[in-house]
């Protein structure tokens, strides 16, 4: 599964992992969303984050969301 990398352009902070490149089913009450990557097949997440953990959560709902930490 190839894996779309979203952030939220009202919440700074907030990203999402999608699994189509529009983001249809990412949550409404954060949008707009901005595509910023994708993750191939074959390749790990950013962040360190689960791939399995996060094709689970988008065959389940849809997307993941994650918490980008605040940079000092």
């Amino acid at each position: 599964m190839r894996i779309f990398i979203f952030k939220s352009e009202t919440k700074s902070d907030l990203g999402a992992f999608g699994g189509d490149l529009a983001g249809l089913e990412l949550p409404s009450q954060f949008k707009p969303w901005r595509a910023v990557g994708a993750v191939a097949p074959d390749n790990d997440p950013p962040y360190k984050l689960s791939r399995d953990v996060i094709e689970a959560s988008i065959k389940e709902r849809g997307f993941q969301l994650f918490r980008l930490s605040k940079k000092d």
